[in-house]
């Protein structure tokens, strides 16, 4: 389930605040790239930091329908005290239908999508890899009932909230930081130091545990979208203990120059609607560019109204509601004209307002997020990204980048403790994969790990696994026998 900041990742990453990996619509090829596959030797076992129990009980899940076996595991709230106060884990395995090769673990991202239940809801896409392997997943900490999860919860009211407006000076700086604070206290109050530890660190601490849990094996991991940053701060923590991984649909958390990042992020959004321009240019829209320049800066100076009561759009709400469009590629282009079209027209940006009715972007309050991304800590710094990104990306500026994302995290009463860093030496080769601007990103990710490889699907979705036959077989086989597909494969 995505939420928090992933509103943003989910235009991003294309996804809306569902669950990460249920989202995509990419339309899959079977075309591949000539070249020489390559096989990964695993890499040599040293001490691992995190300790667990030795062993799991597993019983049948809660309203199970698919032969799901379930078990608990007991982690430390706060890694940093592991005798500490502990909270539960839940585990799910689909167990191998033949002879089983060891287990793959699974997390679909959100944060917070549910692993058990995500799992539940498509068995299907397991089915040929667990001719081989047990499939395992969890619930990950702090999502509970709520998110339909099994595991320890943070017992708080999930508030949607907008996400705001940049402020312009030094007075609107602080008055955005203490709304976020407000918001912010009512979940830290619940439980202030499982709030403390939510971060993708933190769940890659609970993949270690659960790794010792099932034997003590190494790693095989699928991690889409959001849980691609758990996968990739495993890595950081953990790089001996990796057998494979596989990043599907996520975006760059180990980047040297974070600044530089963002820049990516931008450059990214901004091909996006370049593309839909440059379908309009043969496709009877070709004045939509123009009418598009002219709509955003009118709704700089004054919001765009809607038919929806107490509903209008300023520049950067209307940029991410158009690259969410744009992103879905020719189907919804037309779609997209005409929104643009009317709002630049009769002044009415109705055609953008989202199918579910609430206004967009918003999101949840952001625990894990806000613990995970640099945010703005000066109005000067926040001026600054904007003007570097408006110029960088005049058609979409801030919108749908961590820049704009990340305003929901300042004034947050806890420190940002798993900022993003390039990965270590001694990584295995990782197995990427990613539609539109996904697989730029991924690739992005594993630039320092030799031998890593990123299947591309040149096309708009979100994940490939569930989706695309032709990943969803390079990926498998990669799982099952260590070996990748050649560079530049394409599906």
């Amino acid at each position: 389930m995505l939420k928090p900041l992933a509103t943003i990742l989910a235009a991003l990453l294309a996804i809306t605040g569902q669950p990460a990996i249920a989202t995509a619509t990419a339309t899959p090829s079977a075309e591949t790239r000539p070249g020489s596959e390559s096989t990964v030797r695993p890499s040599s076992v040293t001490p691992s930091v995190v300790t667990a129990g030795s062993s799991l009980t597993w019983q049948p899940c809660p309203n199970d329908k698919i032969g799901m076996e379930c078990a608990d595991l007991q982690v430390p709230v706060d890694w940093h005290k592991p005798d500490d106060r502990k909270i539960t884990l839940k585990l799910g395995r689909l167990k191998a239908t033949g002879a089983s090769e060891g287990s793959v673990l699974v997390a679909y991202g959100g944060p917070g999508g549910p692993g058990i239940a995500t799992t539940a809801a498509v068995p299907d896409w397991w089915a040929r890899l667990r001719e081989r392997m047990d499939i395992v997943t969890w619930d990950t900490r702090g999502y509970g009932e709520q998110f339909g999860g099994l595991s320890t919860g943070l017992a708080c009211v999930w508030t949607r909230i907008p996400i705001p407006e940049a402020p312009r000076d030094d007075a609107g700086f602080g008055r955005l930081s203490d709304t976020n604070r407000g918001f912010a206290e009512a979940c830290r109050h619940q439980d202030p130091q499982l709030f403390a530890n939510m971060s993708s660190a933190d769940q890659a601490k609970d993949m270690e545990a659960i790794r010792k849990a099932l034997g003590g094996a190494k790693l095989n991991y699928y991690g889409a979208s959001y849980a691609g940053f758990y996968g990739q701060d495993y890595a950081r923590l953990f790089p001996d203990q990796i057998r494979t991984m596989v990043l599907d649909g996520t975006w760059n958390h180990s980047p040297a120059d974070w600044s530089r990042e963002l820049e990516e992020m931008a450059k990214s959004n901004e091909q996006s609607m370049r593309r839909f321009f440059t379908w309009c240019a043969t496709h009877d829209c070709q004045d939509v560019p123009g009418l598009w320049h002219k709509l955003t800066e009118r709704a700089r100076r004054k919001p765009i109204p809607t038919t929806t009561a107490n509903m209008a759009y300023n520049a950067r709400d209307l940029q991410s509601l158009a690259l969410f469009m744009a992103r879905q590629g020719a189907p919804a282009w037309p779609a997209l004209a005409r929104a643009i079209r009317k709002a630049a027209g009769q002044g009415d940006a109705s055609d953008f307002v989202p199918a579910r009715g609430a206004r967009y972007p918003d999101q949840t309050t952001p625990v894990t997020e806000c613990l995970d991304w640099p945010r703005p800590t000066t109005i000067k710094e926040l001026a600054s990204t904007d003007a570097r990104l408006r110029k960088i990306a005049p058609l979409t500026g801030t919108a749908n980048t961590l820049a704009s994302a990340t305003l929901t995290c300042i004034g947050w009463p806890a420190p940002v403790t798993n900022p993003p860093a390039p990965l270590p030496k001694g990584v295995p080769p990782v197995l990427g994969a990613g539609a539109w601007g996904e697989s730029d990103a991924v690739e992005r990710a594993l630039a320092a790990v030799p031998g890593s490889v990123t299947i591309r699907h040149d096309g708009p979705g979100h994940t490939l696994y569930g989706f695309n036959p032709c990943a969803r077989d390079l990926m498998n086989r990669y799982f099952t026998d260590l070996t990748l597909p050649p560079p530049n494969t394409q599906c």
